[in-house]
C-alpha cells in the first residue's frame, strides 16, 4: 500500500511539473509544425507577412526595398533586411533559429542588446502559431534545393 501511495504520489509530481513548463512556454508553436505545403497555413502566413514583414523584407521576398545588396552595410552600419527568397540566406539557417530570431530579434538570439540589428522582436506583436505562418510561408517559396539543403539542416539540429 505504501508503495502503491509513493508512486501515485511521483506520477502527480511529474504531472504538475509538466503543467507549469507547458504553462510558462505559452503557445510556443514548435518549428518542426512549419508546413511550407499547408496551403491554408502558407495563406495565413502571407497575411501575416505582408502586415508585419514585408515593409522590410519586400513584398516578395526580396529584401530591403531600395538597397542593392543585403550583405553590405548602409551608411549606419547596420545591414539591410536581407531577402527571404533563394537569393538570402535565410535557407541557410534550422527552423528553430529563424523562429527564435523572429521572436527574440537578432540582438534577443543571441543575447547582446547592443547588438547593431533592424530585425525586432515579435514575440510580443505575432502569436508563435502566427510565426510559424510566416516562416512557412517564407520556406513554401523555396525551390528543391534550397528546401533538400534547409532539411538537412534541420535534420542536424534534432
Amino acid at each position: 500500500m505504501r508503495r502503491a501511495l509513493i508512486v501515485s504520489a511521483g506520477v502527480l509530481v511529474l504531472l504538475a511539473s509538466g503543467a507549469v513548463v507547458w504553462n510558462l512556454t505559452g503557445d510556443r508553436e514548435p518549428p518542426s509544425l512549419l508546413r511550407p505545403d499547408d496551403a491554408v497555413l502558407v495563406a495565413e502566413g502571407v497575411r501575416v507577412y505582408a502586415a508585419n514583414c514585408a515593409a522590410c523584407h519586400g513584398s516578395d521576398l526580396s529584401g530591403e526595398p531600395g538597397w542593392p545588396d543585403w550583405r553590405q552595410r548602409k551608411p549606419d552600419g547596420r545591414l539591410a533586411a536581407p531577402p527571404h527568397d533563394e537569393s538570402g540566406h535565410t535557407w541557410h539557417h534550422p527552423d528553430e533559429m529563424l523562429f527564435q530570431i523572429t521572436k527574440l530579434g537578432t540582438a534577443g538570439y543571441i543575447g547582446d542588446p547592443e547588438h547593431p540589428s533592424d530585425m525586432p522582436a515579435f514575440g510580443e506583436v505575432l502569436s508563435d502559431h502566427e510565426i510559424a505562418a510566416v516562416l512557412s510561408f517564407i520556406k513554401s517559396s523555396w525551390t528543391g534545393a534550397a528546401r533538400e539543403a534547409n532539411a538537412r539542416m534541420n535534420a542536424q539540429e534534432r
